[in-house]
């Protein structure tokens, strides 16, 4: 299959909005009002409004708090924060590959803006870590992605699908790592969230939970904008829109669920007081079927319709105006879409 060509810098023979999502013609001359994809703009205002940093955070609480979990709650607590920490990181880098081949400038931009947006995400962990715990803890914590074998399995699933495209570029490599990317965005963070929400609502870590809750916000808007991307390809290359590349995303996503989920059951396990491991896994496989869903697919597991875990809902609900469930004070923050929410399919 054709090879992915870089983005030229600039093109005075080319019209500002692009003639393709990949391999076509663009001047690189960013105009919102002249852009190919309706939805573009409205993504990018969305992704400004959610513009948050860690240090706006008071982690004074948790502080207090974190020498008083119990050993388990600690361990899961640690090894939860070293895993997104790897996730982001790589996040960062393959969203700036992206960018490097896709032809329309706007969709750059907003990749732009991903990118910037994972690196303050990796941030935060570095941030809570240094709040709550020594230098050498933390250099420790940032290790366990090579160590652990569980959360080594997970992550080199992830990580090979990233590899394949970024050592071979083509319009096929491209949409199988969108898929890689939407379970990494939209599947791999959330029986970690769900601990740090759970937590929360036992009035535990909260300031962290906060900024987790910040963090699933923005990485709605991520899968909202790769399954875009995914749709849009499909499109323009009709070649790609085959009954094999729809049995890869089943495939990829009830491999990537099951992986999820032996994660979930190693590293929460039944000692987590509040979360029930059989609703975790019915959780799992509904946010599988929804970001397959997401992706115009049809979903991989039977059932799964319905959210079984509906505490969560509260955790999204960071409104402009509205008083922040976790620490009480007014935020100027916009809700994430509930078209982007995850109570029901």
């Amino acid at each position: 299959m054709k090879q992915l060509q870089e983005r030229k810098l600039y093109d005075v023979t080319a019209p500002n909005a692009s003639t393709g999502i990949i391999n076509g013609h663009s001047s690189n001359v960013l105009n919102w009002d002249d852009v190919r994809f309706h939805w573009a703009y409205p993504l990018y205002k969305n992704m400004l409004a959610n513009f948050w940093t860690p240090f706006e955070i008071n982690m004074s609480n948790d502080v207090k708090q974190f020498e008083n979990l119990e050993t388990q709650e600690k361990e899961a607590f640690e090894k939860i924060i070293g895993l997104l920490a790897f996730l982001d990181s790589i996040q960062t880098d393959y969203s700036m590959h992206v960018a490097r081949y896709l032809t329309d400038s706007s969709l750059s931009a907003l990749m732009t803006v991903l990118s910037f947006q994972e690196v303050v995400h990796n941030q935060s962990y570095s941030y809570v870590l240094s709040s709550i715990t020594t230098k050498g803890k933390q250099d420790e914590i940032f290790e366990y992605w090579k160590h652990d074998a569980v959360l080594r399995e997970r992550n080199d699933f992830i990580a090979e699908g990233y590899e394949a495209f970024v050592s071979n570029p083509t319009p096929q490599t491209f949409l199988e790592s969108i898929v890689y990317d939407v379970i990494l965005e939209g599947l791999n963070f959330y029986s970690g969230f769900s601990f740090f929400y759970n937590l929360a609502r036992n009035q535990k870590m909260v300031s962290t939970s906060t900024m987790i809750n910040y963090i699933n916000r923005d990485e709605q808007l991520h899968v909202h904008l790769f399954a875009n991307i995914f749709k849009e390809l499909l499109k323009e290359f009709p070649e790609l829109n085959t009954d094999k590349n729809h049995r890869f995303v089943q495939e990829t996503f009830r491999k990537g669920a099951e992986l999820e989920i032996k994660w979930a059951k190693y590293i929460i396990g039944e000692r987590t007081q509040g979360i029930d491991l059989k609703d975790l896994e019915s959780y799992i496989k509904f946010m599988a079927n929804k970001r397959v869903n997401e992706l115009g697919m049809e979903r991989p597991f039977e059932g799964y319709r319905t959210n079984p875990m509906r505490w969560i809902k509260i955790f999204e609900d960071v409104n402009s105006g509205k008083t922040d469930f976790f620490e009480q004070k007014s935020r100027q923050y916009t809700k994430v879409s509930t078209d982007n929410g995850f109570d029901e399919l």
